[in-house]
């Protein structure tokens, strides 16, 4: 009597609810990879970008792990430093804007306000760029796209906003919490990007 041919056990697929806990587990990794990457204190740029590229990697199921992450931080640092050093020099001047409003000079609260506002335009801009950055672009071309999506894409643009207070309250109640929500907001940045192509 023939026996009937056993059926192959086709491999587990990993169940929804553990596919996004691994992605949001990737992200606190990721996180604490981003902050490392930020010591060179003009490197954040190209943290972002890296991490958010590894990001992009894990969520379409590429291979990609710590050395990918530092390859493409070296590629992004080449011309993401200056982007860095601009971002601190346009800190400083909404700093000065803001010592200027409390000094009581005339128009001082209103020139603090637009700037503290161009401010967080230019991070959610900056993180915009880096969330959908490659190897070979230049930044120049990426901020300046990524400026546009910022203007045209306010609810995105408000999601990423979010993201930077919670980076802050992070920070201001336990500091150590701030380095792995750094990923959270790098893979917030990906999720916008990737709804506003999808539009």
């Amino acid at each position: 009597m023939a026996q009937a041919p056993v059926k192959a056990r086709s491999p587990r697929k990993e169940s929804v609810f553990g596919e996004r806990f691994a992605v949001f587990a990737e992200s606190l990794l990721t996180g604490v990879w981003i902050a490392v990457a930020c010591l060179g204190v003009v490197t954040y740029p190209a943290a972002f970008a890296a991490g958010a590229r590894h990001l992009r990697r894990r969520t379409t199921h590429e291979g990609g792990g710590w050395r990918e992450f530092v390859a493409d931080f070296r590629t992004a640092v080449r011309g993401g430093w200056a982007v860095g050093l601009a971002g601190w020099a346009a800190a400083a001047a909404v700093w000065v804007d803001v010592l200027a409003a409390r000094a009581g000079i005339p128009g001082g609260p209103f020139v603090g306000a637009v700037g503290i506002f161009a401010l967080i335009g230019l991070a959610v801009a900056l993180l915009r760029a880096a969330a959908v950055w490659t190897p070979g672009v230049s930044w120049r071309v990426l901020l300046a796209d990524a400026g546009r999506r910022t203007v045209l894409d306010p609810a995105g643009s408000f999601l990423l906003i979010c993201g930077l207070v919670i980076v802050a309250g992070s920070a201001w109640f336990i500091a150590p919490l701030a380095v792995p929500v750094l990923g959270a907001v790098a893979a917030a940045a990906v999720a916008v990007e990737e709804r506003y192509r999808h539009r």
